[in-house]
């Protein structure tokens, strides 16, 4: 029976480390891989044993079997302190292995006489073969031996209640479970000399218990999930956190950016009322969102920047959380700050620079605009009404919202419109100024104003004013005379053929001279004025525009009144 109990404990022991290595893990815990073979092999030996017809194989199988309480107790120890983040030296791993060794050795060179064992007994039962021993004076030895591994587990016991840390303390209480159980088993077997063990069912259930929990006990371990990466970033501070914001593990070096995981708890959601915590879980929000990988924040003095990726225990396994890498970017941060401010000083000089060179080209055109009215003597004041008109005309069409305009091609619009009659300096006094009708020749050479308009813009502006406000500037110069049925000038487009800039200076071009005072006719009333400009709507003037118009007459009639009170 027993000896069936056993094979089938191997049996189990084999399918656990056969799975464990199909999984293609990318890093191995060899304490874990450690324990899993020497119980293997600690079964094997008990089940050999079972079936033993002498004494002297018995005794040599016994050799296997003291694997147990030494090599694989003293891997369990070396597991369990590294689970708690307590660094082993190779000569504490040395002293650790060489002290089981020594008692591993003492057993198997007592094998041919009586100083271990004082007789090997091996009985036939029905349920298998049963190994009876006497002790032999040096069995002592391994008593104290095993008493100074009950005081190394009862030390770490202490510390696991005293010690904070990234590790989870159910996979604690299952480590220490295996050690604790099978001292005690072993204490209770001996005091009842029972004719077998169970100590090779105990040894199978924990080697499952390691292959089921693996993944999970080493989410809570940093340096595994770490190993490759911190080979070649030995100064990153890294935290693994799983996929609903739970807390894992970290290093030591992240709690120089993140102070507040000395006290967080494993397994417990990030405290986003922390300024870093916040941080980390904004980040990976946005990494589940939109693929944001990096994201600096502010930790005490110190800037840091974090990259995420996700990780995943084995290889091709399923993405089990996130890995957060982060840098000291205190340094770097401040040298982009100097970069920074040194560059909004440049572009301060240079906006300062270029706003002097746009004020003296405004002077220029506003210069040129007043020469040509002083020559004018029927447009005095137009320059500056119109520019005050078209303000209003573009405001209205934003508040209305019916035409597309953006409200840099508004602004740009009011800043082009004191350039529509530049052309007029080119054009004869004796014509500009006659106040009867002007004759066809006369008049063909009036309309070439606003192509030398168009052409002075481009002379004036080009180079010095961004390319796409001279644009604008010349479409208000040489089309403002257009007309939306295809009868205006220079080139009698049609429609929306007209740039929309020239369609709304057309309209504050005649509006203004249907209310203004000319030397050849008294102002129009605003009743007549709006009227006409009513009536003219879908043939000079964009059919759109009357909206516009009549949505802001009030504002324009009242400008008027005000400016007729200042003159």
């Amino acid at each position: 029976m027993f000896t069936i109990l056993y094979g089938i404990c191997l049996l189990l022991c084999a399918v656990a480390a056969i799975s464990m290595a199909q999984k293609n893990y990318n890093n191995i815990d060899m304490y874990h891989w450690t324990i899993m073979v020497l119980i293997s092999v600690i079964v094997m030996a008990y089940w050999l044993q079972s079936q033993v017809t002498t004494t002297e194989a018995a005794a040599f199988l016994n050799c296997f079997v003291y694997l147990d309480s030494t090599v694989m107790i003293t891997a369990v120890l070396f597991s369990l302190l590294h689970t708690l983040g307590i660094g082993i030296s190779s000569w504490g791993k040395i002293i650790g292995y060489g002290l089981a060794g020594i008692q591993l050795a003492v057993v198997c060179l007592c094998v041919r006489n009586d100083l271990y064992y004082q007789s090997v007994t091996v009985v036939e039962t029905g349920m298998g073969t049963s190994v009876q021993t006497a002790n032999g004076p040096l069995k002592l030895l391994h008593a104290y031996y095993l008493l100074g591994l009950l005081v190394c587990l009862f030390l770490i016991v202490l510390i696991i209640l005293r010690k904070k840390g990234s590790y989870s303390g159910r996979n604690l209480v299952i480590s220490l479970s295996l050690p604790l159980g099978a001292l005690l088993l072993y204490y209770l077997e001996r005091r009842l000399a029972a004719p077998f063990s169970l100590l090779p069912v105990l040894y199978t259930l924990g080697d499952l218990v390691i292959a089921l929990r693996y993944d999970k006990a080493h989410l809570h371990d940093i340096s595994f999930l770490i190993a490759e990466q911190h080979e070649h970033n030995g100064t990153r501070g890294y935290v693994a956190v799983g996929r609903e914001m739970q807390f894992y593990c970290c290093n030591e070096k992240s709690l120089e950016f993140l102070p507040f995981l000395k006290n967080q708890q494993v397994n417990q959601t990030l405290p986003e009322k922390d300024t870093a915590g916040r941080a980390l879980c904004k980040l990976i929000r946005a990494f589940e969102a939109d693929g944001t990988s990096s994201a600096r924040f502010r930790a005490g003095e110190k800037t840091c920047v974090c990259d995420i990726t996700y990780f995943s225990i084995r290889e091709s396994g399923k993405r089990q959380g996130y890995l957060l890498a982060i840098r000291d970017a205190t340094e770097e941060q401040r040298a982009y700050d100097i970069i920074a401010s040194y560059n909004e000083i440049l572009n301060a000089e240079v906006k300062a620079k270029t706003d002097n060179i746009r004020e003296m080209q405004r002077k220029i055109v506003l210069g040129m605009a007043d020469m040509i009215e002083n020559r004018d003597n029927n447009t005095g004041g137009h320059v500056k009404r119109t520019s005050d008109i078209i303000h209003i005309l573009v405001d209205e069409i934003i508040r209305q919202g019916n035409i597309p305009i953006s409200r840099q091609m508004a602004e740009d619009v009011v800043r082009a419109a004191p350039t529509h009659d530049l052309g007029k300096i080119t054009i004869d006094s004796n014509i500009l100024n006659k106040p009867g009708r002007l004759t066809d020749e006369e008049f063909a050479i009036m309309r070439t104003h606003s192509v030398k308009s168009g052409e002075m813009v481009r002379i004036l502006l080009d180079g010095v004013e961004e390319e796409r406000f001279v644009n604008v500037a010349y479409h208000v110069a040489r089309y403002h005379h257009e007309r939306w049925d295809g009868r205006g000038y220079p080139e009698g487009l049609v429609g929306t053929m007209i740039p929309l800039e020239a369609r709304i200076m057309a309209v504050a071009d005649v509006y203004d001279a249907l209310v203004s005072k000319r030397c050849y006719k008294e102002p129009m009333s605003f009743e007549k004025s709006a009227s006409i400009m009513c009536e003219c709507m879908g043939t000079q003037f964009d059919p759109n525009m009357k909206a516009v118009f009549l949505g802001c007459r009030e504002k324009l009639e009242q400008y008027y009144r005000q400016n007729d009170r200042n003159e």
